[in-house]
């Protein structure tokens, strides 16, 4: 696992066959909402003392094309990560909702899933990643074990399950949220749970990883995990935007001046830190003044929150100038700009509850109303006739409905790549569509799509589901449909309603019509649909899934005979099955215990939809999932949050497991660091594919 990280500077023969390939530029700030740049003022209706002025996004979306019906998968930064990359909902992940935290080990993107950036290395990108990683890491013990995180870790030896594990060649950045990359971290020193009154949340970090590269960290000495304070690996707040911009350069000289490698295009992706708070605003960048220096339309000067925003601009537009100002290698004749794609959005909208902030919606970060996940979206590709219309166009503005997760298939499609064939039992973009067309100005078919952690809600793990001119019956419901769930669709595939909008006639969504007489067979229709998606899988599954269902209940007497032929094998004891399922009866009790294990075969190919675990009064959870070749992955009660409250676990969206492969259940840790589990297999549910 822990090849080394470099830049590739190897040739690559026949480089004709990729000459027209576009680079890529995907720029993502953080917490900032639409209401957060000028280029959506004509959206918003700010007025211009309370718009910040951001000339480089206004430049970028005069280019190109910009979106004011954009959303994240999720309303935080973590989950949007990795839909984003993954082109999968964040929720289909082990994190039903909220971040990572804590110590950042245990990472979220599964080892053999593939992200953008194995697919754009497969095609002979170079691949660089500078900014917030935000998805985890894994530490290394002095004694070479696995650690935990970084509290106990040796910070010497190398990090690995980071960014150069998930496809970048290149990669300078930090784990978390920039204030956030060590323990929350009060004034009087670091805290169980909560900080001083306060203290949350403030510059005033001691210890943590702090900067990495690559793999190798070097913001702390090592020492008692000290961040370095002087020198350049100094771990300074103010000196992020300044100096992840100026390694954004870096990885573009070094890819461009080298003549071995000058000919391979690129793919730069970077999340910005700014602007989560706290708010630490860089004194320049690229030579830029910014702090003080954020000013609104009207001119009068910006707070420092908006000057942090001023920060991502000019990050922005100093790689829109290097692109404008260096020859393309592959055509000496051009700029890169031409055959550049260049993309500007949010990971959620912004965190600030106000209008002029996140525009003429609801709410902000963490909602699933839509301030929480509606955000900036603007692209531009001249070669690609992307926004290659009048600056003054209406066709360069778009209201089509557009995700950040949809980005892995469109990308497929530009490079002409076929996606991961989910009937074969492969994995990736299980929810991503190509929205090229809508980037070129057409029209696309309408389809469901989720947001998910939404703090309005009575648990995190609510969520909502938007279909446009849904079809019943023969009959189409005219307009943006936005149903919302209790957490029980995104943790056990159940679907109780709670609010329906109408976002079309009620954009701010204040009037919740889940009551009205008139629209009970179109409920009844996004139940049944949101159940479908969320429980097969993945929006690609849908097309392909029988619709047969087969449900085991082993708490229950045996199933009913059944033309689905299936096949339990016991490691390390004897099988039993009682009240509370099936377990091994080996050394301690009749539970799975460490050292045993369940392993299931089917004689036809099957798509598993849930398994069902119980780790009762005095079992506990833990343990590891496999399937077939499959890398292996963690086994967790319900969530992340809710493990010490609820020893009930769903797992599901796995996928197809084919004829003959081994399902195993192990309650042995899978990375020798997560807990050991104790519990019982109490059900199965499963769709079989012909049984030829």
């Amino acid at each position: 696992m822990k090849n080394i990280c470099f830049l590739l500077i190897f040739p690559i023969f026949g480089f004709s066959q990729i000459s027209d390939r576009p680079n890529v530029v995907l720029f993502m700030a953080d917490d900032m909402g639409m209401g957060d740049t000028s280029a959506y003022q004509f959206y918003t209706k700010n007025s211009d003392d309370q718009q910040i002025h951001t000339p480089a996004m206004e430049r970028l979306a005069n280019m190109g094309m910009l979106f004011t019906d954009a959303h994240t998968p999720s309303s935080r930064c973590t989950p949007t990560r990795y839909g984003l990359l993954t082109g999968r909902y964040p929720w289909r992940a082990r994190m039903k909702h909220w971040v990572l935290f804590g110590v950042q080990g245990d990472p979220l993107i599964e080892e053999d899933r593939p992200t953008l950036a194995t697919l754009f290395r497969s095609q002979g990108y170079a691949t660089a990643m500078v900014g917030k990683w935000h998805l985890g890491l894994r530490y290394t013990q002095q004694n070479g074990k696995p650690a935990a995180g970084w509290e106990d870790a040796d910070l010497t030896k190398e990090v690995f399950d980071g960014p150069c594990d998930h496809g970048f060649d290149y990669a300078r950045f930090t784990s978390r949220s920039h204030g956030t990359s060590g323990p929350d971290f009060g004034l009087t020193g670091p805290k169980t749970g909560k900080n001083k009154k306060g203290s949350s949340n403030t510059p005033y970090q001691k210890i943590g990883p702090g900067h990495i590269h690559n793999r190798k960290i070097i913001g702390a000495t090592g020492n008692g995990k000290k961040l370095v304070e002087k020198g350049k690996n100094a771990y300074d707040l103010h000196g992020l935007g300044r100096r992840h911009s100026n390694h954004a350069i870096d990885f573009l000289n070094q890819h461009l001046k080298n003549q071995a490698s000058s000919f391979d295009p690129f793919f730069l992706y970077y999340p910005s830190n700014s602007n989560h708070g706290p708010y630490t605003v860089a004194n320049e960048v690229g030579g830029r003044k910014i702090s003080g220096a954020g000013r609104m339309v009207s001119g009068k000067p910006a707070s420092t929150r908006l000057d942090y925003i001023y920060e991502n601009d000019v990050a922005l537009g100093r790689l829109i100038n290097y692109l404008e100002q260096t020859k393309d290698p592959r055509r000496p004749s051009k700029r890169l700009i031409e055959n550049t794609i260049v993309i500007f959005t949010s990971d959620n909208g912004a965190e600030v509850k106000a209008k002029t902030a996140t525009g003429p919606v609801r709410s902000n970060k963490g909602s699933c109303y839509e301030g929480g996940h509606r955000v900036p979206f603007i692209v531009a590709w001249p070669n690609g006739n992307i926004g290659n219309i009048k600056a003054d166009s209406a066709e360069k503005i778009s209201n089509q409905l557009i995700g950040l997760q949809d980005l892995y298939a469109t990308f497929s499609k530009i490079l002409s790549v076929d996606l991961p064939n989910l009937r074969d039992g492969k994995k990736g973009a299980e929810d991503s569509y190509n929205i090229l067309p809508a980037w070129q100005g057409k029209k696309m078919i309408n389809r469901p799509m989720f947001y998910n952690d939404h703090k309005e809600g009575k648990n995190g793990a609510s969520c909502a589901m938007r279909i446009d001119d849904p079809s019943v019956g023969g009959k189409v419901f005219h307009g943006k449909w936005k149903l919302f769930f209790d957490d029980t669709l995104l943790r056990y595939g159940r679907a109780k309603p709670t609010e329906l909008f109408e976002l079309s006639s009620d954009p701010m969504e204040s009037k919740n019509r889940l009551n009205d007489d008139n629209l009970p067979s179109l409920i009844k229709k996004l139940i049944s649909t949101a159940r479908l998606h969320r429980n097969v899988g993945g929006h690609r599954f849908v097309p392909i899934v029988p619709k047969k269902i087969f449900r085991f209940d082993w708490r229950k007497p045996l199933p009913v005979p059944s033309p689905l032929t299936f096949f339990v094998s016991v490691k390390g004891g004897d099988g039993i099955r009682d009240s509370d399922g099936l377990g091994v009866v080996g050394k301690d009790s009749s539970r799975v215990e460490t050292g045993e294990a369940l392993a299931i075969r089917f004689q036809s190919d099957v798509l598993i939809e849930s398994i069902g675990l119980t780790a009762g009064k005095e079992g506990s959870c833990g343990g590891s999932l496999r399937m077939g070749d499959r890398s292996a992955l963690a086994i967790y009660c319900t969530d992340s949050d809710n493990d010490a409250k609820d020893q009930q676990g769903i797992i599901s969206d796995l996928g197809i497991l084919k004829k003959g492969q081994l399902l195993i259940l192990d309650p042995s840790p899978h990375w020798g660091v997560e807990s050991k589990g104790s519990w019982k297999l109490q059900s199965l549910i499963v769709r079989p594919f012909n049984q030829d």
